[in-house]
């Protein structure tokens, strides 16, 4: 029986770091998208923005 309550702990602790992480993820301001991410690479090294 203690091994349930110390793997519901751990699993408790494990998805609200998720949670927290996740809600974290979603509130920041992208500056960018996964489609211009993909691209930076074929950008030209002299172009300044």
């Amino acid at each position: 029986m203690n091994v349930i309550g110390i793997t519901l702990f751990i699993s408790l602790i494990l998805g609200s770091i998720f949670i927290i992480c996740f809600a974290v993820e979603v509130t920041r301001k992208h500056k960018s998208s996964p489609e211009h991410d993909s691209l930076l690479p074929l950008e030209d090294d002299d172009k300044i923005s």
